[in-house]
């Protein structure tokens, strides 16, 4: 007769296997983190885009001496950089950068200021989203540009105007960037937090913003982005003694004198201002976890 008895498991094979799938997890949740050397970084951050500049250099120096354009259209580098050295030596230069990065910083923070409770609002509020979340987009999509000749109506040529400016370009960015974050969040940890007893502003504070903080950040980078945009064009338009010379008005006079190593020098020194201060939407790469393994000391 044929035996029906179960075969049994080895003693402690559930155990060995459990053992080893936690330990896998656990090496890859585990990544040794080390200080990279000078020299790689070196290689990996410094060598690319140093070679990409000086190839621009290279390939416009080669079209000054081809006669592509006379010299009054494209200057050589040579003749840009005397343009940097007399802005310097006349101490125009780091006035011309502080007026417009003054600006856009004051004009980004009142940004955020405003458009951080208006997209809170508008993300868990259906009422306010129905009204508002349409027009948001509108004017998100809307060019900076057409809001300054309205602005320089209602409020002249002065800074009042440049942060209206800044404001209607920044504030539905940085609005829709909550709102796209807020919608993201797995209703789980809502449900957690009211059952915590996190609700209204503390569900705000601790929850929510938290759980938001990808898309935020990304609007956050957007804003910043749209309000160096919004104050170039309202410089470049908008002219007056009594706003100073920024960036954006360094181009415009480069323009009226027929300068191209002023206007040269100003479009180089918009990039590389915005470039450095990238805004608060910039994440760093995430170079492993910080959770320990099980069973560490």
């Amino acid at each position: 007769m044929a035996s029906t008895d179960t075969p049994v498991d080895a003693p402690g094979k559930d155990g060995s296997d459990l053992a080893g799938l936690e330990a896998g997890l656990d090496a890859l949740d585990s990544v040794e983190v080390g200080r990279t050397p000078l020299r790689e970084t070196l290689l990996r951050k410094v060598l690319p885009p140093v070679t990409a500049v000086a190839l621009v250099l290279v390939v416009w120096q080669l079209l000054v001496w081809a006669k592509v354009a006379p010299d009054y259209k494209l200057p050589s580098p040579a003749a840009v950089w005397d343009e940097v050295e007399a802005s310097w030596l006349q101490g125009t230069l780091l006035d011309y950068i502080w007026t417009s990065v003054s600006r856009g910083l004051l004009g980004f923070l009142l940004a955020l200021a405003i458009g951080t409770p208006l997209g809170l609002l508008v993300a868990r509020i259906g009422f306010v989203r129905a009204a508002i979340g349409p027009i948001l987009s509108g004017l998100q999509s809307l060019p900076s540009v057409a809001w300054v000749p309205p602005a320089v109506i209602w409020l002249g040529l002065n800074d009042s105007m440049m942060y209206a400016v800044i404001l209607l370009g920044a504030v539905p960015s940085i609005a829709n960037g909550l709102v796209a974050g807020i919608d993201q969040i797995p209703p789980l940890f809502l449900r957690a937090g009211r059952t915590l007893g996190a609700t209204g502003l503390q569900g705000a504070r601790h929850i929510v913003m938290p759980a938001a903080l990808p898309g935020y950040l990304a609007g956050l980078k957007q804003g910043w982005a749209f309000s160096w945009r919004s104050l170039m064009a309202a410089e470049i338009i908008a002219s007056s003694p009594d706003l100073g010379v920024g960036l954006g008005q360094l181009l415009e006079n480069g323009r009226n004198n027929a300068s191209m190593s002023q206007v040269f020098l100003a479009i180089f020194l918009i990039p590389c201002d915005q470039g450095n201060r990238r805004g608060p939407g910039t994440i760093p790469a995430r170079a492993g976890s910080s959770r320990r393994p099980r069973g560490a000391a």
